[in-house]
């Protein structure tokens, strides 16, 4: 009987064990630096604030905190306050996109408003996650305006805070808002992601979900390299696939983020991302 109660405590360990390792379980996504540069020609504003490497994204964790997601990226610069947002950081804003089904043509594939990027089909997604220095009511507010479809049906997740520490921005989402426990496939590791970087802006555009524009030639707070009417995708860096931080992933990021305009700056071709993907750590 003792034999046998131990056999089956040893097995319960195993199994807690198990689920330790899985709900601690981490993706991690690199990205090569120097292509902070959007689709090759993109340049800082000229404020001092924007110091070089602040929008150049290094690395991407995503881990499995149980009843939450944590999401953190890292950039190629130590995160500042310039503003006096108070959480560490305030120049930077991330966009993480979310294929939970990875099936093609389920989800969507238009970009958050004001990033001017599409999706590819078989890449669509179903959730995003705004990582922003602003206050969650704040950005809440400016979704209700500018992306209420995704807001009220669950599309966009705002972290209750959002926090910058050395040269990484962070924050969580409950689990069960980017993907339903009763859901049968609830595998982050078996997910699609794209993080698209943009800057936080305090003064957007009436369409424009908080970020920044790109412009022609770039200004005290505006970037350059772009084109002056809607059509440019207005995104400084975002993963490319393996996502391992090989220098091929800047020629894909550069592919990725081609765009065309007419002379009316009519978008011609836009921008159009792949998710990334990988397995447990």
């Amino acid at each position: 009987m003792n034999r046998k109660i131990n056999n089956l405590l040893a097995g319960l360990v195993v199994l807690a064990m198990a689920s330790v390792s899985a709900t601690a379980a981490t993706l991690e996504f690199k990205d090569p630096t120097g292509d902070d540069n959007g689709p090759g020609t993109y340049i800082y504003p000229t404020d001092a604030v924007y110091s070089p490497g602040s929008f150049d994204i290094t690395a991407v964790e995503i881990t499995n905190k149980g009843k939450n997601m944590e999401i953190k990226v890292c950039v190629n610069s130590k995160l500042d306050d310039p503003w006096g947002m108070g959480v560490g950081f305030a120049v930077q804003m991330a966009f993480v996109f979310i294929d939970t089904d990875r099936t093609p043509g389920s989800g969507h594939t238009e970009g958050i408003a004001g990033t001017n990027i599409r999706f590819a089909p078989s890449d669509a997604w179903e959730k995003v996650v705004v990582l922003s220095p602003q206050q969650q009511s704040r950005v809440m507010s400016e979704s209700k305006m500018k992306a209420a479809d995704h807001l009220s049906s669950g599309d966009l997740l705002v972290p209750r805070k959002t926090l910058g520490k050395g040269k990484c921005i962070s924050g969580r989402v409950p689990l069960n808002d980017v993907a339903p426990a009763a859901a049968s496939a609830m595998n982050p590791g078996g997910w699609g992601y794209q993080v698209v970087m943009q800057s936080n802006e305090g003064f957007p555009a009436k369409t424009d979900l908080l970020t920044r524009k790109v412009n022609e030639f770039e200004g005290q707070h505006r970037f350059g390299g772009g084109h002056d009417m809607d059509c440019d995708p207005h995104v400084m860096d975002i993963l490319a696939p393996p996502a391992k931080g090989g220098d091929d992933e800047i020629a894909a990021q550069h592919k990725m983020l081609e765009y065309e305009c007419d002379l009316d700056g009519n978008a011609v071709k836009w921008a159009t991302l792949e998710m990334v993907t990988g397995s447990h750590e």
